[in-house]
């Protein structure tokens, strides 16, 4: 298994970097061009693991695709309602995104078709999901354990049948769920009304998922817990830009704040549609100067990386919660990440394994169901374990700007969505 020693900074961190392509923003696009009624041409694109099982899944789906890595771009031609292929296999790997929205859509077709994933999404949650699907007419078959991945699926159209429009489900486990039924919903000529029976009943994601829906000409209704699309509603084909990823910009808005230094990322602005925009407020609290560039936001963090800890809700923009976590050691006073117990279901359980390899460190933290506490710390050298995590991997590698002594496990895992973070970590150090 690699391993990644980072570098010790002795100087503040003053870079201008490029990042790449949203993952979230990237497969809500391929899945809405797919369903458009013609040819769309997506710019910008992420090119990560996730990404490249969305588009092979779409490809042994029967979709015309083009794919441009170099230049970022990606040509689909769209069929509408109707898939291409009415059998098939996909292996939609460890993107939580792929499993989630395609299954839906291949829930609400006229097909047949098989779903494989990786081991790591085969222990993600999906039950509410099937569930939903099955109530709206889908036939799914567990291959291996219930309620998860692989599967075999019968689409709700499948000979004939007319899918049930109506439909409820939780989201309290993950967002995509409610998300993968809005985008499919123009499978459904009648459109879709879904009910939410959690407490929990919207979320930065699913305004994405709005918003981009809104972009592909198709508009949702959503009132509390009721979110309808209206019958009749489709997708126009375009050409779409894809905005940069907020998520990977905030591990260089942190390396700001953990040195004293600066940090620009190209085409992030005030503007986006990303929920993880939040957490440059949560390194406002801290102490840092946020100002809008023209290139992008320019995040300064306080002189000599002294900073104060935060108490944040992160419910919302819990992909963060792994990077708060990072430089929380190192601030003033203690730093309470809470409303995040939905992590424990992602790719690993983020709670345990920042309290795990917090610990391992030298740090002190308090575990509850939904939060941990941070202490500040004289954090000592390490191994840092990323349970082939992405997050993990990236996020914790900050420590070793401030530690020497911090190698990083595994540290490829960061292909899932950022395939050559450590790379561009390095150049970001050396301006």
């Amino acid at each position: 298994m690699s391993q990644y020693k980072v570098k010790k900074l002795d100087h503040p961190i003053h870079c201008t970097v490029e990042v790449p392509g949203s993952k979230s923003i990237t497969n809500r696009a391929l899945l809405m061009a797919a369903l458009s009624q013609g040819e769309c041409t997506l710019k910008g694109v992420l090119f990560s693991d996730d990404s490249r099982h969305f588009l092979l899944s779409l490809i042994a789906l029967g979709y015309i695709i083009e794919v441009n890595e170099v230049e970022r771009y990606v040509i689909i031609h769209g069929h509408g309602r109707d898939i291409p292929k009415k059998r098939a296999t996909i292996n939609v790997g460890s993107a939580g995104t792929a499993a989630r929205f395609l299954t839906a859509m291949l829930a609400l077709s006229d097909g047949e078709y098989t779903i494989e994933a990786s081991e790591q999404m085969k222990k993600r949650p999906m039950l509410p999901l099937f569930e939903a699907l099955q109530s709206m007419g889908a036939e799914i078959e567990f291959l291996e354990k219930d309620g998860h991945l692989p599967v075999n699926v019968k689409g709700a159209a499948y000979g004939g049948k007319k899918p049930q429009n109506h439909v409820s489900i939780s989201i309290s486990e993950s967002t995509q769920f409610l998300s993968a039924l809005m985008m499919t919903s123009p499978m459904l000529e009648e459109g879709i009304h879904v009910h939410i029976t959690s407490n929990k009943t919207e979320g930065s994601y699913v305004r994405i998922t709005a918003k981009m829906m809104e972009q592909f000409g198709c508009v949702v209704d959503h009132k509390g817990a009721e979110y309808v699309v209206p019958e009749g509603s489709g997708y126009y084909p375009q050409t779409y830009y894809i905005e940069p990823d907020v998520s990977a910009a905030c591990y260089f808005y942190a390396a700001a704040a953990l040195t004293g230094g600066t940090a620009i990322v190209k085409g992030v602005h005030s503007n986006s549609m990303q929920g993880d925009l939040k957490f440059i407020d949560v390194l406002k609290q801290m102490g840092c100067a946020v100002t809008e560039e023209r290139e992008g936001i320019c995040v300064s963090g306080p002189k000599d990386g002294e900073y104060w800890g935060v108490d944040v809700d992160m419910n919302d923009f819990s992909d963060q919660s792994m990077t708060l976590a990072a430089i929380a050691p190192f601030a003033k006073t203690t730093t309470v990440i809470k409303n995040i117990e939905h992590i424990r279901l992602q790719e690993s359980d983020r709670i345990e394994a920042m309290v795990n390899e917090l610990n391992n460190l030298g740090v002190d933290v308090k575990e509850g169901r939904d939060r941990i506490e941070i202490s500040p710390a004289n954090v000592k050298p390490g191994v840092v374990d990323t349970y082939n995590d992405h997050r993990m991997a990236m996020s914790f590698a900050l420590i070793g700007l401030r530690v020497d002594g911090i190698i990083i496990d595994n540290y490829e895992c960061c292909c899932k969505t950022f395939e050559n973070y450590f790379e561009v970590l390095e150049k970001a150090c050396a301006q």
